[in-house]
């Protein structure tokens, strides 16, 4: 698969943003690029801290507002797989996620596009999922 261009990544977040009302600023570009950038699903202070490298001048504020923006939109999700703070996941495919219960870790999982082991109730239609899995990751399991 070939990677987009910066100016197609621009030109998608510019549609996806103004398809719901959102316009394009630098402060949203800066917290988009932070999560394209790493896919570690970051906690929102951590987006916060990464966006400030560069550019100091973003607030906490501005930085909840932008993620806000990009999750209305449909170019990031929220991910919650513990009790610990919300992340997020600029991974727009169904997937699930595997948490590591040691290191913190989340990762990407592939999951097949329809759950035939989930049965759901007769007439209901679902329209995505969120699984997600609890362990040990490969270098934490290996250090057992």
């Amino acid at each position: 698969m070939k990677a987009r261009s910066h100016q197609q990544d621009e030109r998608h977040l510019t549609e996806q943003l103004g398809a719901t009302g959102f316009r394009l600023t630098p402060q949203r570009q800066q917290v988009y690029d932070v999560l394209r950038h790493k896919r570690d699903h970051p906690t929102a202070e951590e987006v916060f801290i990464r966006a400030k490298r560069q550019m100091p001048e973003i607030s906490h504020a501005t930085v909840y507002n932008c993620l806000d923006a990009l999750v209305k939109c449909g170019l990031a999700r929220q991910v919650t797989v513990d009790r610990g703070a919300t992340r997020f996941c600029p991974n727009m495919h169904e997937h699930g996620h595997f948490h590591c219960r040691r290191c913190g870790t989340v990762f990407d999982v592939d999951l097949p596009p329809e759950l035939p082991c989930v049965a759901v109730p007769r007439g209901f239609k679902p329209e995505r999922y969120e699984v997600a899995i609890h362990g040990l990751c490969a270098d934490c399991a290996h250090k057992d």
